[in-house]
């Protein structure tokens, strides 16, 4: 099959889980192993309430609405490389929990074209400040919603999952 016709096939899927997407492309599941990103799930506090809104952007390439992610980066743990893609990607600075919150599975489309299965270690930031001037500005859209509207906007299914059920953790 041709790249362009599995990434088709896999836009239309989006909502399946990753080994039913896999299942469409069998020489991707034999031919590497699973790649690691860290994202920031990114929250605040609403005033003179319990509850929390959680942030989410659009990617650079489809326009689908994600969490700040990316690759590990060196010298940096994995909390600190979530909350520099919070930075970059919209503008937030906070305080990252050490511990994940929880992971979740997708398929990266890399600039070769090739498909990369990677897990997604996600990591909480309690966000402290925001600024209208960051890295990746006027790539992305940023909106501010409850955990089940977020939950509503994504496509990955693990993700949906962790952000219903998101309640922030204590520090640590």
């Amino acid at each position: 099959m041709k790249a362009s016709r599995n990434k088709k096939t896999i836009l239309k899927t989006g909502a399946q889980p990753l080994l039913q997407q896999l299942a469409a492309m069998p020489e991707k599941l034999a031919a590497g192993q699973f790649r690691t990103q860290y994202a920031a799930l990114c929250f605040r506090r609403l005033v003179g309430d319990a509850s929390v809104e959680v942030l989410l952007i659009t990617s650079r390439g489809t326009g689908r609405w994600v969490i700040p992610k990316g690759w590990p980066m060196k010298k940096k743990k994995p909390h600190e490389a979530a909350e520099i893609e919070a930075w970059e990607e919209a503008g937030v600075r906070g305080v990252a929990r050490k511990k994940p919150v929880g992971r979740y599975t997708y398929l990266k489309w890399l600039e070769n074209g090739d498909v990369a299965p990677c897990v997604v270690e996600v990591f909480q930031i309690d966000v402290q400040d925001l600024v209208e001037e960051y890295k990746e500005r006027g790539q992305r859209r940023i909106a501010w919603v409850s955990p089940d509207e977020a939950a509503r906007r994504v496509r990955e299914v693990e993700l949906k999952s962790l952000l219903v059920n998101f309640k922030p953790k204590m520090k640590g």
